[in-house]
């Protein structure tokens, strides 16, 4: 009896072959996974340092009937929003430059790596890489739905930053060598 590929085994793509051995894509649905871990972990982090910084909005402290309060009240939303972005991107950026991956995506063996040498993607990379998650999700979402497409997986902000997110760790690459 034929045993059938599991589900996870289909979201990372066949073995393609570079200069530096054999990769794996990884899909849409196991970077979702990863995405939705890395949220969760960020939230738990990033919604107490915000409240700590800026204090609790509530709701029911503001009449948004009277349009001053509404419009104080929009705008303390949009430092509350500012600063949680960018703590999330300095925390995404940091990760991706000194661990090639989220805590996510460690947790389901992928890492993001430069799309040329398959090694670690620079400081650069990443922050184009954070900038391009807005990119992609402006029309839709329709930048990140696009890794499901994409023959090596890639999203609109992995193309930006020419990135691509692979099975495995990062191959170490010293003066043209493999190391």
């Amino acid at each position: 009896m034929k045993q059938g590929k599991g589900y996870w085994e289909n979201e990372v793509s066949q073995p393609n072959s570079t200069p530096y051995g054999e990769v794996q894509f990884t899909g849409f649905w196991v970077r979702f996974l990863a995405f939705l871990i890395d949220s969760i972990a960020a939230m738990v982090l990033i919604v107490p340092v915000v409240v700590l910084l800026l204090g609790e909005t509530r709701l029911e402290d503001y009449d948004l009937e009277d349009a001053v309060q509404a419009t104080e009240l929009m705008n303390r939303m949009a430092i509350q929003f500012s600063l949680e972005t960018l703590l999330l991107g300095t925390i995404f950026v940091l990760f991706w430059t000194f661990r090639s991956a989220t805590p996510g995506k460690m947790l389901v063996g992928c890492s993001i790596v430069d799309a040329k040498t398959y090694g670690k993607a620079d400081s650069r990379q990443n922050v184009v890489r954070y900038i391009g998650y807005f990119v992609s999700l402006i029309p839709f979402g329709l930048g990140f739905l696009w890794i499901a497409l994409d023959r090596k997986k890639q999203g609109w902000h992995d193309k930006m930053a020419g990135t691509l997110v692979i099975k495995g760790r990062p191959h170490e690459i010293e003066n043209g060598t493999e190391t």
